[in-house]
């Protein structure tokens, strides 16, 4: 573990957090997997721990930690094999409660927030909708304001935790002819006449609950717009950076694991009378395996130390994202062509991994909006502004 980013309190956090994950989570994680729902047992787990305020602030009832515990929790999330189990926790602690956090009043979080923290109350973050995914400014889903309340109609879609969720985290148009600066964040309660979800089926990420959600004339109060009315996309913009080094470190965790996983085989597995791993080209493989996932991490363990430190790296968080997935999707592969046919069989972890990683480059922002993000601020000097 990097020295530079790492104190022996993270050490001790990591290997306290993979030991409860070893005892209350992996032994499950297969039914989780078959049956697509992840018992409610594990949030409280997780909510006891103190796992669900790792990042938030002492104030609002969390443990106030700086951000390289949150990337353990990130890392060793992705190294129990299940991508959906770990987007499940993430989506919760780093997008739907992030938004309660920053822009809910204190009722809000009394409400929403510190129950979110115990692991009593679930959340989901609905932005992407059946014609507006990485272009938010394109969402159709209307919140309009009657006397005392607002009056939610649209659909959302590919929402984690979308369907077992006991609240959602809504972006909706206040005033839809001005474009994105008339996007509003809201918070709804699961159960508001009017709110309805299909789980939809996944190629990956099978653990985790995904689904399209739909707002017929729901009716929620006033006092439930989170922020000010009409800065709901800047204040997602900027927690934008946080969800895609999110995605970063989850990318070069999972291909870590895959290069240790194939490594150990390769150690196992013999063939012509010598262990794979004493074959030159299959050692060179690994060599430029490793090297790829080193760059990526010290890239992220340096944006998360400048997140930390309170810049606003909305370039260098895309990038990370773009990046890092792409190099997990391709490092994943090799080291399932390493197991030969035993890669291919669901009995050892690399289709899963394989399936599960595929996500990376489309969730969160595509790649290639992402590139053109990352253009516009190199080549055309858009300067993108935190929200005041």
């Amino acid at each position: 573990m990097n020295s530079m980013y790492f104190t022996e309190e993270h050490r001790a956090f990591r290997e306290s957090f993979r030991s409860f994950l070893k005892k209350e989570v992996v032994p499950h994680i297969n039914t989780w997997e078959e049956t697509g729902a992840i018992a409610r047992f594990i949030w409280e787990k997780f909510g006891e721990m103190g796992y669900f305020g790792l990042n938030v602030s002492e104030e609002n009832g969390g443990l106030g930690l700086d951000i390289f515990y949150t990337v353990i929790f990130l890392e060793e999330l992705q190294k129990i094999n299940s991508g959906g189990f770990a987007a499940a926790m993430w989506a919760h602690a780093y997008l739907a409660m992030t938004h309660l956090e920053k822009e809910g009043d204190l009722r809000i979080k009394n409400e929403y927030l510190t129950p979110s923290i115990e692991g009593k109350k679930i959340g989901c973050l609905c932005i992407t909708e059946p014609f507006a995914g990485s272009d938010v400014s394109g969402i159709r889903t209307t919140a309009i304001k009657e006397g005392g309340n607002y009056i939610i109609n649209g659909s959302k879609t590919f929402i984690t935790n979308g369907v077992y969720s006991d609240y959602l985290v809504v972006a909706a148009k206040t005033q839809p002819e001005l474009g994105n600066k008339g996007i509003s964040i809201f918070v709804v309660d699961r159960e508001t006449k009017g709110v309805s979800a299909t789980k939809l089926d996944k190629l990956g990420w099978r653990a985790s609950d995904t689904g399209e959600i739909s707002f017929d004339n729901v009716v929620i109060p006033s006092e439930n717009l989170m922020g000010e009315e009409g800065k709901g996309f800047p204040y997602i913009m900027q927690h934008f950076a946080l969800e895609r080094l999110v995605m970063g470190v989850n990318a070069h965790a999972r291909a870590e694991y895959a290069v240790d996983y194939a490594i150990d085989y390769m150690k196992e597995r013999m063939a012509f009378g010598k262990s794979l791993d004493k074959f030159q080209v299959l050692r060179h493989k690994i060599a430029e395996m490793s090297s790829e996932v080193e760059l990526c991490k010290e890239f992220n363990y340096s944006v998360a130390k400048r997140l930390n430190d309170g810049q606003y790296v909305v370039k260098e968080a895309s990038m990370s994202k773009l990046l890092a997935t792409k190099m997990a999707d391709t490092v994943i592969y090799d080291a399932l062509q390493l197991l030969g046919g035993y890669g291919y069989m669901e009995e050892y972890p690399l289709a899963r991994l394989l399936r599960d990683s595929r996500l990376g480059p489309i969730g969160g922002g595509t790649s290639e909006i992402l590139k053109e993000i990352i253009a516009k601020m190199i080549i055309d000097k858009k300067d993108y502004k935190p929200a005041t």
